[in-house]
């Protein structure tokens, strides 16, 4: 459900992004959904609460706040900061979480019953989880299946990231697997970004990935070619066409 106000629109979503495994593209996640989300006309705010690697907030082109938790330790108090800015404040929030605070935040949403408070707020939270190929397959299917056996709200949206191989186990494809089929109930949808030609378009969402800019902010550099920009646009239309798909605002 979305309201205008003036030329932009005000979402009730809660966006977060949770895994346990760490480089899989969380933080990559978080700044696609805040850009699909902008370029909708939706009111952005990115939060980044990963005390480790404060990726998200390395994106000039975003509008991210970081709400840190204790220099080397999590403090549950504060995530009473994050929620009470959340629950206290008009838009959409984008929530970026590191490795560390996936399992103390999601106990805390848990234990305090976040979902049911965020619902009576009108708002409504989607959980983003990354699974990935390669050899940390294994470690973000268990991510994914802590996440989904803990809730019983259709919430959760799979990112297949084919960065480091096709997400594949035994021949299965994600949704063939045993442990999609279980918690089927509990996906609202998936986004594949998959593995292109590496000396092409992987070469290019690399290199904008590693300078941390946003897709317009690289269209419009003076730095990319014609080529790469028409590469970068290829991937940014595709991308948002999949989230255009789900209902997340």
């Amino acid at each position: 459900m979305a309201k205008a106000n003036g030329n932009v629109l005000e979402g009730t979503a809660v966006h977060m992004s949770l895994q346990g495994k760490g480089g899989v593209g969380k933080s990559l996640i978080a700044s696609f959904l805040a850009q699909y989300l902008s370029s909708r006309g939706y009111g952005v705010s990115c939060v980044d609460t990963d005390p480790v690697n404060r990726t998200l907030s390395q994106y000039k082109g975003l509008d991210v706040h970081c709400k840190l938790l204790r220099e080397g330790g999590i403090d549950p108090r504060g995530f009473d900061v994050l929620m009470e800015t959340i629950l206290t404040t008009d838009g959409i929030f984008v929530v970026d979480n590191g490795g560390s605070t996936f399992i103390p935040m999601w106990n805390y949403i848990l234990e305090n019953n976040v979902l049911g408070l965020l619902r009576g707020a009108g708002k409504q939270l989607f959980v983003h989880t990354v699974i990935t190929g390669g050899q940390a397959l294994a470690h973000t299917l268990q991510g994914f299946e802590q996440l989904a056996a803990t809730t019983s709200d259709r919430s959760i949206v799979v990112w297949i990231n084919e960065y480091f191989g096709p997400v594949e186990g035994d021949g299965k494809e994600f949704p063939d697997m045993t442990v999609y089929q279980a918690n089927e109930q509990k996906i609202v949808g998936s986004v594949a970004i998959p593995r292109r030609n590496q000396d092409t378009f992987g070469r290019d969402l690399e290199e904008m990935i590693t300078r941390k800019q946003t897709f317009d902010e690289a269209i419009r550099s003076s730095e990319c070619s014609i080529m790469t920009k028409q590469r970068l646009k290829v991937i940014q239309r595709e991308l948002f066409e999949q989230l255009d798909a789900l209902s997340l605002t």
